[in-house]
């Protein structure tokens, strides 16, 4: 008998869902279709900032300065006279690059880091737990803002800060998932039979953690664009004239008197994308984790 010719446990189902099934289940769910609407409007409006905004986010204009919203600005103006609804729209290609971007290779990293460990000698699996854990165990939020002081605000310091806070919690989570799958009967009379390592890896343990580790990374874009906007609002995110969400209620918040729709402008997007990504993250955990997978 061939290790191809092995088959998996009773029971068991890697993650593998066609996409008319994943249509049918996501529509039979209100908030799931919610959050689906609202992550392809912030890809939508990423994507075509450049075309769709309809003045230019960067553009002074003085005698327009503090306009309140109108058919003409219809989020009104700051007090440099730019189009705050300009402002918003190119913000989400910002907060596009910046989340998904940094989440993406931080789940690469992780993924890659956590195979490693789960399937390492005990003496290197050690190691590498301690790396996550040391790692991880800092704040999040004071180890932003002591990389940003020391090398400087810019959109390629704030994705090496994400990529050093997700990566480890990734590996974390890749590793104990390896730790369970590769203990299945099957799994060892593969290995029994001869089968690599990389082939066990590749056809049965990552296929068995993806699903999971998807969504969770869906669900950390969010976080990952609220600690843009943190930072840029102290001042040490992404430099200006750069329209970061986090910039428009920075700027906001010293007129918040004068002219409030600045503010108001500026967080209703960060609400709408936290609420997308964590509606669409936990409808596709539903759909996808085997213990609540519904029949369709």
């Amino acid at each position: 008998m061939q290790p191809s010719e092995i088959a998996p446990p009773a029971g068991y189902r890697p993650f593998a869902l066609s996409g008319s099934v994943l249509v049918r289940r996501l529509a039979s769910e209100p908030l799931g279709m919610l959050g689906l609407f609202l992550v392809l409007a912030l890809v939508f409006c990423g994507m075509t900032a450049d075309w769709i905004a309809p003045y230019d986010p960067l553009k002074i204009n003085i005698p327009d300065r503090m306009l309140e919203p109108s058919l003409f600005h219809v989020m009104g103006t700051d007090k440099l006279g730019r189009d705050i609804l300009s402002r918003v729209i190119k913000g989400s290609q910002i907060a596009l690059i910046v989340g998904v971007s940094s989440i993406a290779v931080a789940m690469v990293i992780g993924l890659a880091l956590g195979l490693v460990a789960g399937y390492a000698p005990r003496l290197l699996d050690n190691g590498l737990l301690l790396c996550f854990d040391t790692i991880y165990s800092f704040p999040s939020v004071m180890l932003a803002l002591a990389v940003v002081t020391l090398f400087g605000s810019s959109l390629a310091t704030l994705i090496v800060v994400v990529v050093a806070i997700q990566a480890p919690a990734y590996a974390r989570l890749v590793r104990t998932a390896t730790l369970s799958v590769k203990s299945f009967e099957y799994i060892l009379a593969e290995r029994a039979m001869g089968a690599s390592r990389l082939r066990i890896l590749v056809r049965h343990v990552l296929p068995n953690i993806l699903g999971p580790l998807l969504i969770i990374a869906s669900m950390d874009i969010p976080s990952v664009i609220t600690l843009e906007a943190g930072l840029s609002f102290l001042g040490l995110g992404i430099p200006p004239p750069a329209p970061s969400w986090g910039r428009i209620l920075q700027e906001g918040y010293v007129d918040l008197r004068d002219a409030p729709w600045i503010v108001i402008s500026g967080g209703i997007p960060l609400i709408l994308t936290t609420l997308g990504f964590t509606f669409l993250g936990e409808s596709l955990r539903d759909m996808l984790d085997p213990k609540l997978r519904r029949i369709v």
